[in-house]
């Protein structure tokens, strides 16, 4: 009997698996410096700058200042300045806000995105099968509302609903956030439901601890990957080989799955206490 018979739900991470980003960080700050007449910042100050100002924003308001009710263009306000500051750029307002709005506007569109070709044909099947298809992601409104659809992954084709953090104030790898995707599906139970996501920590460990399926995609050949196979994680190369996977006969799978619930434990172990 496949996994596939066993499904009634599948939920899917968003950036590294249905989308990536196009170019680097650097191209997009640096063209909205040109833009207001600045010289382009130097690419590896502007992503370590990033990297640390992103961090310090998401511990003290996490989920884009939901629980503090921050509006999500003054968190990213607060986040690019500081990216700016730390990589050593202090502008002054009236020249900060115009290469603001400038990167604002870009993340804001589907302009530094791209779907992977086989996001939209693997999501179109799985609702064709039945399933119901859930987004579960740690982004803002703006994946929901405009990215993803300039991308061609439009809810109600390709996806059915959504649980962004930026919307419901949980995120990966909080388990409340799996939860509440499966009480939006209709209250699916955990056996009937896979998540696929890339990482081992956000994805795979909390949707295993609840009961859910899962599997990882080593779309870049990431280094970790083969520690996810060691430890009993399924991990796929792409959404096509997934398609595969889910209509074969699952005996491999049981295998894995035997693997894995004996080292979840002492995985969500280490997650707790933020190994």
């Amino acid at each position: 009997m496949s996994l596939l018979s066993k499904l009634r739900l599948i939920t899917v991470d968003v950036t590294g698996t249905l989308i990536a980003y196009k170019g680097h960080l650097g191209d997009y700050y640096c063209m909205a410096a040109k833009s207001a007449g600045m010289p382009c910042p130097d690419y590896n100050r502007m992503h370590e700058g990033f990297k640390i100002a992103y961090t310090e924003m998401a511990r003290q308001y996490p989920c884009f200042g939901f629980a503090a009710k921050m509006p999500n263009i003054e968190w990213w306000r607060t986040c690019v300045k500081n990216s700016f500051i730390k990589a050593g750029y202090d502008y002054d307002e009236e020249t900060f806000e115009k290469i603001f709005r400038r990167i604002y506007s870009a993340f804001g569109s589907a302009a530094p995105y791209s779907a992977f070709p086989d996001a939209h044909p693997f999501m179109r099947w799985a609702r064709e099968k039945g399933l119901t298809v859930g987004i579960v992601s740690n982004a803002e409104y703006r994946y929901k509302d405009v990215v993803l659809p300039a991308l061609g992954l439009h809810q109600g084709s390709e996806w059915d609903f959504g649980v962004f953090s930026g919307v419901v104030g949980v995120e990966k790898p909080d388990t409340r956030i799996y939860k509440m995707a499966l009480e939006m599906a209709g209250n699916i139970a955990p056996e009937e439901a896979l998540h696929i996501g890339d990482s081992m920590r956000k994805d795979y460990i909390p949707a295993r601890s609840i009961g859910m399926h899962a599997l990882l995609l080593d779309r870049f050949k990431t280094a970790d990957a083969e520690s996810w196979r060691q430890s009993g994680a399924t991990v796929l190369p792409d959404l096509i080989t997934t398609q595969q996977w889910l209509t074969k006969n699952q005996n491999e799978e049981q295998k894995h799955e035997t693997v894995a619930a004996q080292v979840l434990n002492r995985m969500s172990e280490k997650l707790k206490m933020g190994a």
